[in-house]
């Protein structure tokens, strides 16, 4: 059976993980708000919402999770010789608001856009918060690809990210791994199984896993100074 999460109260604590229904996304509770404090309590049980316009807000925690681990990320040779060309440039919080704009346009033959307004907004408190986080790609000064997620002690959540030229977002997310294990991240949580993901070294691990990770990561402290220097030997 799931939660309902009372909207006016900040301080009602999620159902455990584990209590997530046995389907795809592990669906765990309804309701609540996307407050910066629902937020923060959320994310520091690896806790994620996502929903659609005009549903109620949905709580995941899936199982498997799929997770890189900063030192497992997999650059492929093509790759590897754009970022030796520098052909990107790379910045981080420094777009916050364009990347996760970017991120909630319509992709493909989809329709709609899966990122409302309440979310992206809600992002944004958080970014300001210091808890959100976004990472950019230029070319010739125009942004051109990224990612935004969320820190929470040595965790990265990837929540999306987006291109407008080829190879763009992979440059951002191994601009972003470099930028995370240079301060001290251990672990980058990409949510649930997808190729692409996986091709560039993303690996489905059992809820159980994840959660004993997540208790011991989310609560230790990373640099305080790391979010306002760049790694000087990228790429």
């Amino acid at each position: 059976m799931l939660t309902l999460i009372d909207p006016n109260d900040e301080r009602q604590a999620f159902p455990p993980p584990d209590a997530a229904l046995k389907e795809p996304n592990g669906l765990l509770a309804v309701g609540g708000s996307l407050s910066v404090a629902r937020l923060e309590l959320a994310y520091r049980r690896g806790i994620f919402p996502w929903y659609g316009e005009g549903d109620p807000i949905l709580w995941w925690s899936p199982d498997p999770r799929l997770v890189l681990f900063p030192e497992k990320l997999r650059i492929s040779r093509s790759l590897r010789k754009t970022l030796r060309r520098r052909t990107f440039r790379f910045s981080f919080d420094r777009a916050f608001v364009e990347v996760i704009t970017a991120c909630a346009e319509p992709r493909g033959k989809s329709v709609g856009i899966w990122l409302t307004a309440d979310m992206r907004s809600a992002y944004l408190a958080f970014h300001r918060a210091g808890f959100a986080h976004s990472f950019e790609a230029w070319q010739d000064g125009v942004l051109v690809g990224g990612l935004y997620g969320v820190a929470m002690g040595q965790i990265f959540y990837g929540e999306s990210m987006f291109h407008r030229v080829t190879d763009a977002s992979k440059a951002a997310l191994a601009f972003a791994v470099a930028c995370l294990s240079a301060w001290g991240y251990r672990m980058i949580d990409c949510q649930v199984y997808s190729s692409h993901l996986a091709s560039l070294g993303a690996s489905a691990i059992p809820r159980s896993e994840f959660q004993a990770m997540v208790s011991e990561y989310s609560e230790m402290p990373v640099d305080p100074q790391a979010w306002q220097r760049t790694p000087g030997d990228f790429p």
